[in-house]
């Protein structure tokens, strides 16, 4: 079997199991707080969204970069370093996000991983697109 972009792949799948994950935290939130629409007055509620909705607003363009490095042939550790921080990094974010109000060292750690996979990702592109 050929297995076409297998460090994407493997990250893909893995971060689809998390927002999984943080989608049904949020089902299972408005259930109990019974809010169809919104987050209503529940604060849990409005964390929960926020992790999910962050989530989907970073993870598609880190993969994507992850995604043409690896076509491109990019060093295999330096995938495998990029997909284990996102990977990492959106946990981490997601869990502090979720469980402690305000600033914390999960949040910062995930926003930062996060940050940094791209910059490094969108850099070393650039690098590949113009040599």
């Amino acid at each position: 079997m050929i297995s076409f972009l297998p460090i994407t792949l493997l990250t893909t799948s893995l971060l689809g199991l998390w927002l999984l994950y943080l989608s049904n935290q949020c089902v299972r939130l408005r259930l109990s707080e019974k809010v169809d629409i919104g987050t209503g007055n529940s604060k849990a509620l409005e964390r929960a969204v926020r992790a999910q909705a962050n989530f989907t607003e970073y993870v598609p363009i880190a993969l994507l970069l992850i995604a043409m490095l690896e076509l491109n042939q990019a060093p295999t550790l330096l995938l495998y370093c990029l997909a284990g921080a996102l990977v990492l990094g959106r946990v981490l974010h997601a869990t502090g996000f979720v469980r402690a109000k305000g600033p914390n060292l999960g949040r910062f750690i995930g926003t930062l991983s996060t940050w940094l996979v791209i910059l490094i990702a969108s850099i070393y592109g650039l690098y590949l697109s113009f040599t």
